[in-house]
C-alpha cells in the first residue's frame, strides 16, 4: 500500500532481473502488463506525456501524480531536467495550484492537522506511516505566497518545498513530512465554496495559534526526536521564530531562507559593483517580515564585510510599504518588525512613493519584495542606470506576474548595466548579439542545503551564524566561468553540488557554535566532509541497483521462487 506522500517502489525499480519472480514476490504479479520495461523506456514514456501537457498547471498535475505513483522515477526526472521543472513542481506554477487544490483533490500528500485536534495532536501525527522522519515543512496557509489566505489549499506549498529538498539536496523523500495546519481561513469565498476541504471556520486568533502550535512542537519533537521544522507561509511569520528558535530545531524559510539566498546574490554582487559597503544605498519597496529579514541578512554582510558598527550599516537601508517610506514620525503605528529600520532622518518630510523615495535616495541597489507586478517603471529602471555604473535591482516578489520588473525590463532602461536577480525565472535576453543569463534568486539555493547541514550536523537548534554561512557559501559555489560572465548565482543545474557546498557550511557554523551532536564530522578535512556529505545523499539513480542487489539476495535465499 502505498504512502500518503506516495513512497511506494513501483514494479519497474524491481522488472529488471527476475521479472516474473520479483512480481511474484512483490505481490504485483497480474497487476501490471506482463511487459518487461526498461528504466530508460520508462523514462521516455513520462517525458512524452509531459511534454504533451499545455499549460503548467497540467504539468504540474501530471508530476504529481507521477510522485505518488513512482517516487523514484519521478525524481529521476526532476534531477536529470531540474531548470525546468522545477518551476512546474514549485514557483511559480504551486501557486495556481494552490488555488485549486480543493478542486483539484485527488489522494492525500501529506498531513493535515486541524484546530478541532488540539489536546490529541500526537495521536495525529501518529497516523502518518513513515518512521523515520527528519524534516517537516509546516504551513497554516495564511499567507500563501503574494496569493493571501488559502487555508488548507496552502498544501501545495510544503509538498512544493519538500520534493526540492529532496531533488536539491538528497533528503530522502520518506524522510520528509508536508504538514498543513488547518486554523481556519480568513478567505469567505472558500467558507462558501461546497470544495474547499477545510474547516469552514474564521482563522483562529494569534494566541490561539501559538498555543495550537505549542501543543504541535512538542508532538512532533516527541515523534521524531530531532526533526527539523521549517515553517513557511505564516502571516506573521515572527513570534512563533522567536518563541521556538531556541527551543527546537526549527527555522523560517520566508525570513532566513530568502535572507540568505538574497544576501549570496548581493555578495555577488557587491563584489562585481565594486562600491564598498559604506557607500552603498538600498531602497527596499516591501517592508513586511521577508523584507525586514532580507534586510538584516543584508545588514549583517555590511558589519562583517566592512566592519561597519550595527547603527552604521542600518543606516544603509530606506525601507518603503504602502505608506511610503517608513519614518518614525509619518503618523501610523509601525508593526513592531518595521521600527528597527524606521528613519530617523527625515526632517520632517514623508515621502509617500516610491518614486519619491528613489529620487532622494539615489539608491545603489533597488530590491522588490512587494508584490507588485511592474511597481519598478521605466523611469525608475531608467534612473537608476544614470546613477549606478552598475545598478543592483532584485525583483524578488513572487510569482511571475508580481514580480515587480522583468529581466528585459531591467536590461532595456538601464541599457545592459544592471546587476540582476528575480525571485521567480525568467528567459534570457539577447544583448549585442549574446544571450544573458538572468539571475534568479531562489530559495532553492540555500533551503536543501541548509536542511541538509542541519540534519546531518545533528544540530539542536538552527543558529543564525548556520544561516549566515549558508549565504556566503553560496556565494562561494559560483565556480570560474560564471564568476567571468558576471552571473549572481550558479547554474541551476549545478543544484546538487550547489546543497553540499551550502551544506558544508551550515555544518562548519553549528560545530562552531556547539550545537553539533554528529561526532563523526569532528576534525574531517573539507574534501573529507564533502565526500562523507555526498554519501549521505539520496540518489534516485542509485536506487534501482540498490534494490536490485536487494532482489538478488533474496532470489539467492528464495530459490522456489
Amino acid at each position: 500500500m502505498a504512502t500518503a506522500h506516495g513512497y511506494r517502489p513501483s514494479n519497474g525499480d524491481f522488472d529488471t532481473t527476475h521479472p516474473t519472480a520479483v512480481r511474484k514476490l512483490n505481490r504485483t504479479y497480474g497487476l501490471t502488463p506482463p511487459a518487461v520495461e526498461s528504466l530508460e523506456n520508462q523514462y521516455k514514456r513520462c517525458m512524452a506525456r509531459l511534454s504533451e501537457k499545455e499549460k503548467p498547471i497540467q504539468k504540474y498535475l501530471y508530476l504529481s501524480r507521477l510522485r505518488n505513483a513512482d517516487v523514484h522515477l519521478f525524481y529521476r526526472l526532476v534531477t536529470q531536467h531540474i531548470k525546468e521543472i522545477a518551476p512546474l513542481i514549485y514557483t511559480p506554477t504551486v501557486g495556481e495550484a494552490c488555488l485549486q487544490w480543493s478542486q483539484n483533490y485527488v489522494q492525500p500528500e501529506g498531513l493535515y492537522v486541524s484546530y478541532s485536534d488540539r489536546g490529541r495532536i500526537r495521536s495525529v501525527l501518529d497516523n502518518w506511516p513513515e518512521k523515520n522522519v527528519e524534516i517537516t515543512v509546516v504551513t497554516d496557509g495564511s499567507r500563501i505566497l503574494g496569493l493571501g489566505d488559502l487555508g488548507v489549499n496552502g498544501m501545495g506549498i510544503p509538498v512544493g518545498k519538500l520534493s526540492l529538498y529532496t531533488a536539491c539536496a538528497g533528503i530522502r523523500p520518506e524522510s520528509t513530512l508536508p504538514l498543513t495546519l488547518d486554523l481556519g481561513t480568513g478567505n469567505q469565498d472558500f467558507i462558501k465554496d461546497p470544495l474547499y476541504l477545510g474547516s469552514k471556520r474564521p482563522r483562529v486568533s494569534e494566541e490561539e495559534s501559538l498555543e495550537f502550535l505549542d501543543e504541535l512542537m512538542r508532538a512532533l519533537h516527541e515523534k521524531y526526536p530531532g526533526i527539523v521544522i521549517q515553517f513557511e507561509d505564516f502571516k506573521n511569520p515572527f513570534p512563533s521564530l522567536e518563541k521556538y528558535g531556541d527551543l527546537y530545531t526549527c527555522f523560517n524559510d520566508d525570513i532566513q531562507g530568502t535572507g540568505a539566498v538574497v544576501l549570496g546574490g548581493i555578495i555577488a554582487a557587491v563584489q562585481t559593483s565594486g562600491i564598498k559597503a559604506k557607500d552603498q544605498r538600498l531602497v527596499f519597496l516591501g517592508a513586511g517580515s521577508a523584507g525586514v529579514g532580507v534586510a538584516k541578512q543584508i545588514m549583517e554582510f555590511f558589519m562583517k564585510g566592512d566592519n561597519l558598527t550595527e547603527d552604521e550599516a542600518r543606516k544603509r537601508f530606506w525601507l518603503v510599504d504602502s505608506k511610503g517610506l517608513v519614518t518614525n514620525d509619518r503618523g501610523d503605528k509601525l508593526a513592531d518588525h518595521k521600527v528597527f529600520f524606521s528613519r530617523d532622518d527625515n526632517n520632517g518630510k514623508q515621502y509617500k512613493t516610491l518614486e519619491e523615495v528613489v529620487d532622494h535616495i539615489k539608491p545603489t541597489i533597488l530590491m522588490g519584495l512587494s508584490t507588485i507586478g511592474g511597481a519598478f517603471t521605466p523611469e525608475i529602471l531608467t534612473k537608476m542606470g544614470e546613477w549606478n555604473k552598475h545598478p543592483i535591482i532584485f525583483p524578488l516578489s513572487n510569482p511571475s506576474a508580481n514580480s515587480e520588473c522583468t529581466f528585459e525590463e531591467a536590461l532595456r532602461y538601464t541599457k545592459g548595466k544592471a546587476l540582476f536577480a528575480s525571485g521567480s525565472p525568467f528567459d534570457p535576453v539577447e544583448l549585442n548579439g549574446k544571450f544573458v543569463q538572468p539571475g534568479q534568486g531562489n530559495n532553492m539555493y540555500v533551503f536543501p542545503g541548509i536542511g541538509l547541514g542541519t540534519i546531518l550536523s545533528k544540530a539542536t537548534v538552527v543558529t543564525q551564524s548556520m544561516i549566515y554561512a549558508s549565504a556566503v557559501a553560496l556565494s562561494e559555489s559560483l565556480n570560474p566561468d560564471e564568476k567571468a560572465q558576471g552571473w549572481l548565482y550558479p547554474e541551476l543545474r549545478r543544484i546538487r553540488d550547489v546543497s553540499v557546498v551550502v551544506a558544508m557550511g551550515v555544518i562548519r557554523a553549528a560545530e562552531k557554535a556547539g550545537v553539533a551532536r554528529e561526532n563523526h564530522i569532528k576534525n574531517m578535512k573539507d574534501d573529507e566532509l564533502e565526500k562523507w556529505v555526498r554519501s549521505k545523499m539520496y540518489d534516485p539513480h542509485q536506487e534501482t541497483a540498490i534494490i536490485e542487489e536487494e532482489v538478488r539476495n533474496i532470489m539467492k535465499e528464495m530459490p522456489h521462487l
